[in-house]
């Protein structure tokens, strides 16, 4: 049986970057993303793009957070010492021990930084070595290459494609790929791949 995260309130940190619950009072930290960088929303399923936008983002992970379907977390670089995005564990199912890891956006200067690979390890680290996952799954739409090749660079195998799955939050809809890391595999190479890619 898996612990319960929403117990646990973990905050995960290195050397690099800490992640937090995500609370609506960083509606503030997270705004210049909200107001100047339309283009992280474009393969999202919920927009977050605008003041009214976020906040309602915002609630709305909170709202989930307490009826325990989701776990949103604010991402924090510690290099440029700003907040530069979000992330969360969804579709948790604890008595199954699996979890889907998405929602997970940065603002323009944090891509490609090397960031994400910090916060991918911190999450997979405490979703299978503390929570006791046995399974974490990744969806994406299935025209978002660059976040394709960021799933499978970290280890995700690639599963299939839910045709016209989802509505987008810019209407009509979209496939969604499906990947996703189990334990096993995290436990006989996926951890120690991730941890060289981030040294070098």
């Amino acid at each position: 049986m898996a612990k319960d995260i929403f117990s646990i309130e973990p905050v995960l940190e290195d050397d690099r970057v800490i992640l937090r619950r995500m609370l609506e009072t960083d509606a503030e930290s997270l705004l210049p993303f909200s107001l100047h960088e339309p283009e992280i929303w474009k393969f999202g399923l919920v927009t977050a793009a605008g003041e009214e936008n976020l906040r309602q983002y915002l609630a709305s992970a909170n709202k989930n957070w307490q009826d325990k379907k989701e776990y949103p977390f604010i991402i924090y670089d510690k290099k440029l010492k700003r907040y530069g995005g979000s992330t969360r564990f969804y579709d948790i199912q604890q008595p199954w021990q699996t979890t889907q890891l998405g929602y997970t956006w940065y603002g323009g200067e944090f891509q490609r930084s090397g960031l994400n690979r910090h916060c991918k390890l911190l999450l997979l680290t405490f979703a299978f070595e503390t929570w006791g996952m046995e399974r974490v799954e990744f969806r994406a739409d299935a025209n978002n290459a660059r976040s394709i090749a960021a799933m499978k660079a970290i280890g995700c195998m690639e599963e299939g494609i839910l045709r016209n799955h989802m509505p987008t939050a810019t209407g009509g809809r979209r496939d969604s790929i499906v990947l996703s890391i189990l334990r096993t595999e995290w436990e006989n190479g996926v951890k120690n791949k991730l941890q060289s890619i981030i040294k070098d």
